[in-house]
């Protein structure tokens, strides 16, 4: 009998798989990665046309040594790496490794890990797609270029522990940004008029907004106006109107549209989803059913479904739920972007296995995941939620208010799954109100309000943002993130991404001598380039020979640029205990600290607190820079913990001129702290100084 020995990544996958296939198959796992690029040198040869220097991964000799045994003994090899362009460039290395050149060897792939799939991909195996080979040498070679040239550069020139990457470089700068527009953020004071009215004697008045298209009420002055203006108006009802509002049922997941709704409905990081996913995409022994993949190829930016999960999918709820519940119309999503449309959608590999049946087989986590993409695949394939609403006008002298109320005649998808952001209030009912109606007013409620600055960026906010702008691929947002978090350029509390004073520095010299990597076009646009690679319209050279001129100009120009602002250690006021010298200020991977300059004759150092030359409001001491435990900068009073004055905003020596209280500056503005006040002002020019 013939001997077949298939190739996989995890061990994990390899256990799944064997017990689908006879015992004519032998199935083994590489552990990802057997080549790769030196981590010594750059690794690429420019004067030979960029051609890349392979060189077998630290480790891994002995397990390749063991496949070439069992490729000896076996009469044709399978390639079943993942099915995408990573996973076909460890298919094409193994094939070099393995020197599979002189045997029969085919490539074999599978969106989901079945039985049925696993048997159909032998069925129809195939060479390896060499399109998607060059696609991700494009990808590695290009990162590598980045991060070699540009990372050492900023570690001679400016300070150590600093590093540079493509798209972790444009990630950065992107929440860079953010956190400059909430720190220049000016607040704008804003009033809301509410009437309360009593409706056929209910214990629950009716709630109308007051509304003015042409101009927001700013001040309480004119809030006062207002009021003065519907003293003794009578309140009458204008219009009312019925009608039916559609919530449409969500499409299936992306690995995008996952990681996002796992952070917001099961506060899981993108990392964990992935790991997770990972789990459940490669085999988990399930009573009844066998060991089996219950979800399919977790890295997709697709939508699309296979008609017979389609199929499966609407005869279940028609079981489950009734023939009304299932979706008449074709489930569409339009894109005008490039969508690499190789696999579905992420969806249970069997319908039929609902989350009940695997419960006892997973993680607490894991079964959260799995149950959050089931009911979203189901629901995908039900019909709308429908709403009655009611919409109410009310006149009073030249003002309108309005009210509104919404409820569920019919579940639809939200039978089975309810999107975060459903609302939860439907408001009180009309009654029998009709147009013309006299209503008693119980009292307005004014309340003031400040306009508040865009939100920090989540990581779920942060990879639909990098999703959106054509930054990176389903399979690079998890690593992305994970890496910035990991070098401390970025915190993150609770669910917030915070630039620490690291990534502050970083981002500032990238902006300065690396415009054009951190520039959020070029980075996209380098996207649709490996996609035309991965197309066989573009060689994946010319990706690299066009990409290298400009790199390598932008780092000869930075050798000069950052030789002119390169700035000696300063020289401090504290002295060293240890050997009296003057301390100086250093950078490390933390941020600043103080370190004595007779190193290495004497190593005394010390946490370095800047002074910003401002009072403390609170005890009258010096403010000085602090950080979190995570590294997000604030300010903070010298006699903490004596003192438990705190600002996330830099506090300024300027008074406020309306209440004497203390002031924040916020870009070119003052803004009062003092929450009755908040006075604007402009900022002295000589502020910064």
């Amino acid at each position: 009998m013939a001997k077949y020995l298939v190739i996989v990544e995890s061990p994990a996958k390899a256990k799944t798989i064997k017990k689908f296939l006879g015992s004519n198959y032998e199935v083994v796992a590489s552990n990802g990665h057997v080549r790769d690029l030196p981590k010594s040198s750059l690794g690429v040869d420019i004067e030979n046309d960029f051609e890349p220097k392979y060189i077998t991964i630290r480790g891994k000799g002995e397990l390749l040594a063991k496949l070439r045994k069992q490729v000896k003994k076996a009469d044709k090899v399978y390639l079943a790496t993942d099915p995408d362009r990573e996973g076909e460039a460890i298919s094409w290395h193994l094939y070099h490794s393995l020197k599979l050149q002189d045997k029969p060897s085919s490539r074999i792939t599978f969106n989901e890990i079945t039985k049925n799939a696993v048997k159909s991909s032998i069925k129809e195996a195939r060479e390896i797609d060499m399109d998607l080979v060059d696609a991700q040498q494009a990808r590695r070679v290009v990162d590598r270029m980045v991060g070699y040239m540009i990372s050492p550069l900023l570690w001679e020139k400016i300070k150590r522990g600093l590093s540079a990457g493509r798209v972790q470089s444009v990630a950065l700068r992107i929440i860079c940004d953010r956190e400059e527009e909430i720190s220049d953020f000016v607040p704008e004071e804003y009033w809301n008029l509410e009437a309360a009215f009593n409706i056929n004697n209910k214990k629950k008045p009716l709630i109308a907004k007051f509304v003015n298209p042409k101009n927001a009420i700013k001040t309480e002055a004119d809030m006062n106006k207002v009021l003065s203006n519907l003293e003794g108006a009578d309140f009458i009802v204008d219009e009312i109107k019925k009608g039916e509002r559609v919530r449409k049922a969500p499409i299936p997941f992306t690995t995008s549209t996952l990681q996002q709704e796992a952070s917001k409905a099961l506060n899981f990081s993108t990392r964990k989803t992935m790991q997770l996913a990972q789990q459940l995409y490669e085999g988990v022994d399930v009573k009844g059913h066998g060991t089996i993949g219950l979800i399919t190829y977790l890295r997709t930016d697709s939508t699309r479904i296979s008609d017979e999960a389609d199929k499966a999918a609407r005869d279940y709820i028609n079981d489950t739920y009734g023939e009304e519940f299932v979706a008449k119309n074709d489930v569409v999503k339009s894109s005008g972007k490039k969508v690499q449309d190789a696999h579905e959608a992420i969806r249970p590999t069997n319908v039929e296995i609902d989350p009940t049946l695997v419960k006892s087989a997973l993680s607490r986590d894991a079964f959260r995941l799995y149950q959050l993409i089931w009911r979203r695949f189901v629901a995908s394939r039900m019909e709308p939620a429908r709403y009655e609403t009611n919409s109410l006008k009310v006149k009073a002298n030249a003002y309108q208010f309005t009210a509104s109320t919404s409820k569920l005649v019919f579940e639809g998808f939200m039978k089975v799954y309810t999107p975060e952001d459903e609302e939860k209030k439907s408001g009180t009912s009309f009654g029998d109100l009709k147009k013309g109606d006299k209503l008693e007013l119980l009292e307005l409620n004014k309340t003031q309000h400040f306009t508040q600055p865009p939100a920090h960026y989540t990581e779920a906010s942060l990879v639909k943002t990098l999703e959106e702008l054509g930054i990176g691929r389903p399979s690079t947002y998890a690593p992305t993130i994970t890496t910035i978090i990991a070098r401390r350029y970025i915190a993150k509390e609770k669910k917030n991404l915070f630039v620490t004073e690291l990534g502050e520095a970083v981002n500032n010299i990238m902006k300065l001598a690396f415009a054009s990597i951190v520039d959020v076009n070029f980075t996209a646009n380098m996207e649709t380039l490996l996609d035309g690679v991965e197309e066989g319209n573009i060689h994946w050279k010319s990706v690299v020979r066009n990409f290298f001129p400009d790199l390598d100009k932008a780092v000869k120009d930075a050798q000069e640029t950052l030789d002119k602002i390169e700035i000696a250690d300063e020289v401090t006021e504290e002295i060293c205990e240890l050997c009296g010298r003057n301390m100086v200020i250093k950078y490390g991977p933390h941020g600043k600290f103080l370190a004595c300059p007779g190193f290495p004759e004497c190593k005394n150092t010390k946490p370095y607190l800047e002074k910003i030359g401002v009072a403390c409001p609170t005890c009258g001491s010096d403010i000085v820079i602090r950080k979190t435990k995570k590294g997000r900068k604030y300010y903070g009073c010298i006699n903490n913990p004596e003192c438990d004055f705190m600002s996330w905003a830099k506090p300024s020596s300027t008074p406020c001129e309306k209440c004497n209280g203390f002031m924040v500056e916020k870009g070119k503005k003052l803004v009062c702290e003092n929450k009755t006040c908040g006075h604007v002002m402009t900022k002295n020019e000589n502020e910064d100084e």
